[in-house]
C-alpha cells in the first residue's frame, strides 16, 4: 500500500504519481510530491494572503476577532485533514483544496459576490455572471502572475477539480470547449470529483456552521438561549452542562461547539467508511463514477441542514447584518460602475491581457470584476471613498 507522511493511503485515494498532471508540464520537485507542491504554491500566492482581510459574515471593520476567509480556510484544512487520515485519503491534496477553495471570494462575503453578479448581468444579460467557485479557478489558472512560463499557479488537475466545487452548466460548457475532459467535464456528465474534493466540500460546511455560531454569539446577535432551537448544537450544550455544571458562558459555548465538531467529524468518518465498504472503489477514478461517498449519516445531515436554516434566519438575515451587507453591495456596485465607465482608472496590471476585438465589452466587464473580486474589504472601502467621495462605513 502506498504511504505518505500521514500514514497508509487507501486504494481509492488520489495518488500524486498517477495525477492527471498540470496544464503546463513541469519537471518534478525533489523531496515533495505534486500535491505538496500545490499546497505550497497556494500558501505563497497573493490571493491566499489577501484572505486575511476578507470577511465571512461580519465585515472587517466590525472587530478583529471575527472569522476571516483566511481563518476559515485554515479551519477547513484542519477539519478535512482530521477526516482524511483515518480514511486513508491524501492529506496534502485535501489541504491544498481546503486552502485554495475561497481564493476567488469577493470582499464583503456573499454580499460582494451578489453585487458583482448583478453588475455583470446588467452589462450582458444572459451571459455568465459571477460565481465565486469559478472565480477561484480563474485565480489559480489565470490571474495569479508569479511565474515566467505561465499564468496562474499551474496546479494539478486534482487540486483544480477540488477548487471548482460548483459550476453552472453554461460555465461548464465554456470550460469543456477550451479543455475537453477537464475540470468542467463532471458537471456535464454528473459524475463526482475525487474523494478528497468531496471531503473538503463537507469540511467547509462543518467549519462555517461552527464558526458562525461562535461569531454570532460573540457579536451579540445570537444568544446561547436562542441556539437551544438548533438540536445538533443544543445536544452538546446539555452534555457540556451535565459534565461541567458551573461552566461560564464563553467556555460553555466553546465546549459545546468543540463537542459538536467532534461529533460531526466522527459521524463523517463512520458514515463514509460504511459507504466505502458498500461500494468498494479500487481507485480514485472508480470513486468518481460512484454516488457521493463522503457524507454525513442521514441523522447528522438533517441536523446540519436544520442548523444552516437556523443561522440563515437568525444571523444572516439579522437586520444588523443586512444593514452592513446592503452598504457593502453599494460599495461594490459603485466601484464596478466607475471602473467600467472609466477603464483608465484601473491599474495597468488589471488590463494587461491582449484586447479581445470580438468581445471588448465583455472583456472589460470581466477585467473589472476580476480586479474588484481581488480586493480586501478595507481596500475596497478606501477605493470607493477615493473614487466617489462617499463614506458608507464609519
Amino acid at each position: 500500500m502506498n504511504t505518505h507522511h500521514g500514514g497508509a493511503l487507501a486504494a481509492y485515494a488520489s495518488q500524486p504519481e498517477s495525477s492527471r498532471g498540470r496544464r503546463h508540464p513541469e519537471p518534478t520537485s525533489p523531496g515533495r510530491n505534486e500535491f505538496q507542491r500545490d499546497r505550497d504554491r497556494i500558501v505563497h500566492s497573493t490571493a491566499f494572503r489577501r484572505l486575511v482581510y476578507k470577511t465571512q459574515v461580519f465585515l472587517n471593520h466590525e472587530g478583529d476577532l471575527f472569522r476571516t476567509r483566511m481563518t476559515h480556510s485554515l479551519e477547513v484544512a484542519q477539519i478535512a485533514r482530521s477526516i482524511a487520515r483515518p480514511l486513508g485519503l491524501h492529506e496534502d491534496l485535501v489541504e491544498a483544496i481546503a486552502l485554495a477553495h475561497d481564493v476567488g471570494h469577493t470582499p464583503f462575503g456573499h454580499a460582494g459576490q451578489d453585487a458583482l453578479n448583478d453588475c455583470l448581468h446588467r452589462i450582458q444579460p444572459g451571459r455568465e455572471g459571477f460565481e465565486h467557485n469559478f472565480q477561484s479557478l480563474r485565480v489559480i489558472d489565470l490571474l495569479e502572475a508569479r511565474y515566467p512560463q505561465f499564468d496562474g499557479l499551474n496546479l494539478t488537475f486534482e487540486a483544480r477539480e477540488g477548487v471548482l466545487k460548483h459550476c453552472s452548466q453554461a460555465n461548464a460548457r465554456r470550460l469543456e470547449a477550451v479543455d475537453p475532459g477537464g475540470v468542467g467535464h463532471r458537471f456535464l456528465t454528473r459524475t463526482q470529483p475525487s474523494l478528497e474534493a468531496q471531503l473538503c466540500n463537507l469540511a467547509d460546511e462543518i467549519a462555517y456552521n461552527a464558526h458562525d455560531i461562535d461569531d454570532g454569539v460573540r457579536s451579540g446577535l445570537l444568544s446561547i438561549e436562542q441556539l437551544q432551537a438548533a438540536g445538533v448544537f443544543d445536544r452538546h450544550r446539555i452534555e457540556s452542562l451535565r459534565d461541567h455544571p458551573t461552566l461560564p458562558g464563553r467556555r460553555l459555548l466553546f465546549e459545546s461547539i468543540r463537542r459538536m465538531l467532534s461529533a460531526q467529524i466522527h459521524d463523517v468518518i463512520d458514515s463514509t467508511r460504511r459507504l466505502l465498504a458498500d461500494h468498494a472503489p479500487q481507485s480514485a477514478d472508480q470513486a468518481r463514477g460512484l454516488p457521493p461517498l463522503v457524507s454525513f449519516s442521514p441523522g447528522m445531515a438533517a441536523g446540519s441542514a436544520e442548523l444552516k436554516l437556523f443561522l440563515s434566519r437568525h444571523l444572516y438575515r439579522h437586520p444588523q447584518v443586512q444593514g452592513t451587507t446592503d452598504r457593502a453591495r453599494e460599495v461594490v456596485r459603485g466601484l464596478f460602475e466607475r471602473y467600467f465607465e472609466e477603464p483608465e482608472s484601473l491599474p495597468e496590471s488589471a488590463t494587461s491581457r491582449a484586447p479581445d476585438p470580438q468581445a471588448p465589452v465583455r472583456q472589460r466587464a470581466r477585467e473589472v470584476a476580476d480586479y474588484i473580486a481581488g480586493m480586501t474589504d478595507r481596500f475596497a472601502l478606501r477605493e470607493h471613498e477615493r473614487l466617489t467621495g462617499q463614506r458608507l462605513f464609519d
